[in-house]
């Protein structure tokens, strides 16, 4: 019998709150899915707690958790996976640390300004390369340096630091006033000057001006957030005896599969956004699951960008895209190529579209093994019914060690 193979689909964010526009639904329960609910019925349907006490629900400590990384155990930051995915070498007394583009209002002082919005419109890959050299030239080159990632996600280091700066998400604060995010602690006076110089470099930039013109919100300021040294991660074929690939668009899960160890395949047209190339991903995942992985974790972080922006109608598409595309399409090449499998569906966290930020509340799970078909199960995947079941795990790592049977 063929080996079986084992396939995370990650819609980052997806989990929502009830809403009332959607009559007290979530775009989970409204989305047309009619592949992820099918396995749903013939599989288990659950909830899980992805983010461990104390800690903060963001990306990073929940994909950790996904991928079978106690984030109590192996976190040591946000910045420093995606520094490793953009190649950046870090010393053991560096400090890196996440360098947003982002679009801030006309008020004066800085510290009265309003985070009108946390990616600067999405902005290019073109354009934050020009942004990020110019910081680098008139701001890098002494006791920091920046590195240019995707879009708005950049990465900033601290040479010969230590932790202990308190810095805030910026999509933690959207449409509000700064004053009361801004850094504080061991470097906060540092890093605040940084961001103030990025504001006067940033504003009358042509780049900026340009979008200005267009209609589009300017890049007219950095900020930093997301402290963190150098990750040290088991290798995922070490703890799970699996070869693993990591497919997605941002540089913190494939900064995670690096440090892992694992296959970090690029699809072209994969912006993180709910324009992704979702069709390259899935090719791109039986691809890999053909060519001789044994694992490929398919991360797709469009719902959670929409409900950062509380793009409620973009979050219930992407999740229909991601059933429609990415799940049908790896389904039946699994069929069609007779190789049994176990797939988990779920996200990462809640990005509730009323509050535009993360939740730490568990997330509904499905769970379902090909050679092992249930019946008579839920028929919808949403958070209502996942609660409904009475199936949770306290421990994300327990869940997954049932997925996949390895051991930490």
């Amino acid at each position: 019998m063929a080996k079986r193979k084992y396939i995370v689909i990650l819609g980052d964010g997806m989990a929502d709150l009830p809403i009332e526009a959607l009559g007290g639904k979530t775009p989970l329960e409204v989305a047309e899915k009619p592949h992820i609910d099918a396995l749903c019925a013939k599989g288990v349907l659950g909830l899980v707690k992805t983010v461990p006490d104390g800690m903060k629900p963001g990306s990073d400590v929940a994909n950790l958790a996904v991928m079978g990384y106690p984030p109590a155990k192996y976190y040591t930051g946000r910045s420093p996976l995606e520094a490793l995915n953009m190649g950046v070498d870090l010393a053991d007394d560096d400090i890196a640390i996440r360098c947003n583009l982002v679009t801030l209002s006309d008020d004066e002082p800085y510290e009265r300004k309003t985070m009108v919005d946390y990616s600067a419109g999405e902005i290019s890959n073109k354009e934050s390369r020009q942004l990020i050299r110019f910081i680098q030239d008139n701001l890098g080159g002494d006791d920091v340096d920046f590195y240019n990632g995707v879009s708005y996600r950049h990465c900033m280091v601290k040479h010969h630091a230590s932790l202990g700066t308190e810095l805030t998400p910026p999509h933690d604060i959207s449409d509000k006033c700064i004053d009361g995010h801004l850094p504080q602690g061991k470097y906060g006076a540092r890093m605040l000057d940084l961001m103030k110089k990025s504001y006067e470099l940033l504003k009358d930039h042509p780049i900026n001006l340009a979008r200005i013109a267009e209609g589009k919100h300017p890049a007219n300021s950095i900020w930093l957030w997301g402290e963190g040294t150098r990750p040290a991660l088991k290798p995922f074929q070490e703890v799970f005896g699996l070869k693993g690939t990591v497919i997605s668009a941002v540089d913190l899960v494939k900064g995670i599969g690096t440090a892992a160890g694992m296959r970090i395949i690029n699809v072209p047209g994969s912006t993180g956004t709910y324009e992704t190339n979702f069709n390259g991903k899935a090719r791109a995942a039986v691809m890999s699951l053909l060519d001789g992985s044994d694992y490929v974790y398919v991360h797709m972080e469009a719902p959670d960008e929409c409900g950062h922006q509380g793009d409620l109608k973009h979050k219930i598409q992407s999740i229909e895209s991601i059933d429609r595309i990415v799940v049908s399409y790896i389904c039946g090449s699994m069929r069609a190529n007779g190789l049994p499998y176990s797939m988990l569906i779920m996200p990462d966290h809640p990005t509730p579209i009323s509050l535009k930020t993360h939740t730490a509340t568990p997330v509904p799970f499905v769970l379902y093994r090909s050679d092992d078909e249930k019946s008579g199960g839920p028929t919808t995947m949403c958070e209502r019914t996942a609660a409904q079941t009475n199936v949770y795990y306290d421990d994300c790592n327990d869940l997954i060690k049932e997925f996949l049977g390895g051991k930490d």
